[in-house]
């Protein structure tokens, strides 16, 4: 058994906690505690056993603790786990920066990149605890999991990244039970920028779709997605089969298909001629990543040199509200080449 503080009581946090609170090692309950930003949620979870705002009809597991207190959540926790929206995470942990030390252990289960800077998830916690005079050891978790299907039971499989072995097997047997497998992958480059990058392309799905498109344009889309996303990673390091696994291909085609995928909701809505700050606002603080992704996975392309024509347009849309038709067009009638050029390929990278 282990104390866990996860920190984020959204949709995605929320399905992780009763994950981790099913059980734990050797079928003994973790012991959970469920941060929440808003006390209104942690106090309906306390007197109701359900996130009736982010995941209604799942009861959570006793071993569960919901609260609003950062510092009671992180009360001598082994293991935090982030899973709070990416514009938030800097300036969450440099809350928690003097209440954690080097002996905890981070999981970054956001998807996304930090707007201005261009760090993943890890980078940001490793730049701000590294004012706290440690190195923090941390890992990201990513894969093909809707929230309420992983609340449900469904098996699922993802996969967890870390440069250090040792993190990787205790997150690994923390998480892990008979409906919830975990990998392991030492690329954590990979496996956070495929995290991100996909709901990028998700949106240009739900965009296909609101427009009428079929099955055609979604499955090119979805191929030619990934290959833009495996460019990127290539150029930052990552490694190319990591976009053939879980954090690549499987949550790729899970968010691009899926009814449950807010980022393809908001393309989908797109397409049909609504307006982004609508579609937010139906939300109901609920957080679609891509948005927030766009603009600098776009910026990290940029610096690398590395061509992202979907990227580019869905940038186009969501920044300058360009038509989505236009966008499609402009996709189809780019200049004809060769369907294997540039991944992996030195000097190639277009």
């Amino acid at each position: 058994m282990s104390r866990i503080a996860i920190i984020g009581a959204g949709a995605w946090g929320t399905g992780l906690a009763i994950v981790l609170g099913r059980k734990g090692t050797h079928d003994v309950p973790h012991d959970v505690r469920l941060w929440a930003n808003e006390s209104k949620v942690s106090e309906s979870i306390a007197r109701s056993r359900i996130n009736e705002r982010f995941l209604p009809g799942f009861i959570l597991p006793d071993s569960i603790a919901a609260t609003s207190d950062l510092n009671y959540a992180l009360d001598a926790a082994e293991i935090v786990v982030s899973v709070m929206p990416s514009q938030h995470c800097r300036a969450v942990f440099e809350r928690m920066a003097a209440t954690i030390g080097p002996e905890t252990l981070f999981v970054s289960c956001t998807k996304g990149l930090e707007d201005g800077t261009l760090l993943r998830m890890t980078e940001v916690i490793g730049d701000v605890l590294s004012s706290s005079k440690f190195t923090p050891r941390v890992a990201a978790l990513s894969g093909p999991s809707f929230a309420r299907e992983v609340a449900r039971g469904d098996p699922t499989a993802v996969t967890v990244a870390s440069v250090d072995g040792d993190v990787m097997r205790a997150v690994q047997q923390a998480f892990s039970d008979s409906r919830f497998r975990v990998y392991t992958n030492d690329d954590v480059i990979g496996v956070e920028l495929g995290g991100a990058l996909k709901n990028i392309i998700a949106i240009a799905a739900g965009v296909c779709d609101g427009i009428g498109l079929g099955h055609n344009s979604v499955a090119a889309l979805i191929t030619r997605g990934l290959a833009e996303m495996a460019r990127l990673v290539v150029a930052c390091g990552g490694r190319l089969d990591t976009m053939a696994g879980l954090a690549g291909l499987g949550d790729l085609v899970l968010t691009c298909t899926g009814d449950l995928s807010r980022n393809r909701s908001v393309g989908v809505e797109l397409g049909k001629g609504r307006k982004l700050p609508d579609i937010i606002a139906d939300m109901r603080g609920a957080v679609a990543e891509g948005v927030l992704t766009t603009k600098a996975a776009v910026g990290l392309a940029r610096k690398n040199n590395v061509e992202m024509p979907i990227t580019e347009q869905m940038y186009a849309i969501l920044e300058n509200g360009k038509a989505p038709q236009q966008a499609i067009e402009d996709l189809m009638t780019r200049a004809a080449r060769s369907e294997t050029q540039g991944v992996g390929q030195a000097g190639e990278n277009r």
